[in-house]
């Protein structure tokens, strides 16, 4: 399904991905997890064609993935991303959010979406929220509609960046909840995160970035329980048990 040979990109004379392989089937949850400023949030965006990169190759079922291809915004529809930040229209309600991609991209009829948005608001438990604005739904609601509106473009996978660093910690567990019941149902997600039980319950693999390099990569009991790399280890001691 998503394909990234030998990745690299840098910012002048830093580089932030530095060869990066990463192959994710149909179906699979993959967990990247790494310190501030590894350059996790920059591959999910070099996958999602957001970001250039300078070397190596990226396709999602095979198709090429280049910022400069005519077929990019196609690619890019088909990839759905949910934000650390939400990234949700101030000015528009939860339930014009989740309609507006398949409206204005996919060309959905207004009817047609209206009953699609619905639907995936119910499903993230939102049904009473249709027509809160963002500023009127917490940070936790505010997620669920960013990852609703995600799934109405009917996406063959998703990419989350860090969906619940923002949050308050007790409004995680909801959001953690939705990404749960799409793993269960087959959906190819892959998930930057800080949240090590999440991975260990959801991930069928776990990779650890660090200075844009996949240090380790194998099945979440073995990276979060037996990490062989002493930089794994004294990442995961630091992100268990802060100092």
């Amino acid at each position: 399904m998503i394909s990234v040979r030998n990745v690299g990109k840098a910012y002048g004379a830093h580089r932030v991905l530095d060869g990066v392989n990463l192959e994710v089937a149909k179906g699979e949850v993959v967990c990247i997890i790494g310190p501030s400023g590894s350059g996790k949030s920059t591959l999910l965006r070099c996958i999602n064609g957001l970001e250039h990169y300078d070397q190596g190759s990226i396709a999602i079922d095979g198709e090429s993935v280049r910022r400069e291809h005519k077929s990019i915004h196609a690619l890019r529809s088909e990839v759905g991303m949910v934000f650390q930040r939400f990234n949700l229209f101030p000015h528009r309600t939860a339930l014009q959010n989740v309609m507006e991609g398949p409206v204005y991209v996919k060309r959905l009829t207004r009817g047609a979406a209206r009953e699609q948005a619905i639907a995936l608001l119910e499903k993230v438990g939102l049904a009473a929220k249709l027509d809160a604005y963002p500023a009127q739904l917490s940070g936790g609601q505010q997620q669920r509609v960013a990852i609703a509106r995600a799934l109405a473009m009917q996406p063959k996978a998703i990419l989350f960046d860090e969906p619940t660093s923002a949050l308050d910690p007790e409004l995680v567990g909801d959001v953690l909840k939705v990404m749960l019941t799409l793993a269960l149902e087959g959906m190819t997600m892959v998930v930057v995160t800080h949240e090590m039980g999440f991975a260990a319950e959801v991930a069928r693999r776990v990779l650890f970035l660090d200075h844009g390099r996949v240090v380790e990569e194998g099945t979440a009991r073995q990276i979060l329980a037996e990490p062989r790399h002493e930089r794994t280890r004294d990442f995961l001691q630091r992100v268990l048990r802060p100092v």
